[in-house]
């Protein structure tokens, strides 16, 4: 499975062949073939394998103490940080979903209901509680979700795939898991009684 991760890594499900994962397993192709009947088979059992792993990345689990306290920026800051330690941990994952869901191939799809929808619905959930209290505006949960994994995967895609020098943005994950919850939570406008706009409109007004 690992051989089969790292070429469909690179070359994707059309791209490898069988013989070819024998031959870099050091076994014969009957041998994969008495294990997998089909390289479909092989390629779905990668999911089930990473998803029984001890390496898997399991969000409800590590943002479970946070959302107990309610503590908001303990929520996405650990799930950020997980996201980006799990991707930096395993490129070639990222990049087999990546061919997957370009090949149209099952498995994206596979991944999508298991995973991407889980955490939609368990972060959508906690959103919607922490805006019945107040703590949070108005605003769809699917948006904010969006909007968060958008800036964790896009962060971490340039990492892995784009910019692995690091070139555009050098910093650590426990750094940018940080700034992109202050981003969430707080966005980056500053208070308009402090910009330059504000104070040229509170200058007109007191004129006026």
């Amino acid at each position: 499975l690992r051989v089969a991760v790292k070429l469909f890594s690179e070359r994707g499900f059309r791209g490898t062949t069988t013989k070819e994962i024998a031959q870099a397993a050091g076994v014969s192709e009957a041998m994969v073939f008495r294990h997998f009947a089909t390289k479909v088979e092989l390629y779905a059992a990668i999911l089930d394998h990473k998803a029984c792993s001890s390496g898997k990345f399991e969000p409800a689990e590590m943002a479970a103490d946070a959302i107990k306290r309610k503590d908001d920026r303990a929520v996405f800051e650990s799930l950020a940080l997980g996201a980006l330690n799990h991707h930096e941990h395993d490129p070639e994952f990222q990049r087999l979903l990546l061919h997957s869901a370009l090949e149209k191939h099952e498995l994206a799809q596979m991944f999508f209901d298991e995973f991407v929808r889980h955490v939609y619905e368990f972060l959508g959930a906690y959103l919607r509680q922490r805006q019945s209290e107040g703590a949070l505006i108005d605003i769809d949960p699917a948006i904010v979700v969006r909007a968060f994994i958008g800036m964790v995967m896009h962060h971490s895609l340039n990492n892995n795939l784009w910019d692995p020098n690091r070139r555009l943005l050098n910093i650590s994950n426990e750094s940018a898991a940080k700034h992109f919850t202050d981003i969430l939570l707080n966005g980056i406008r500053a208070h308009e009684a402090t910009s330059p706009a504000a104070k040229t409109n509170s200058g007109k007004n007191d004129k006026e």
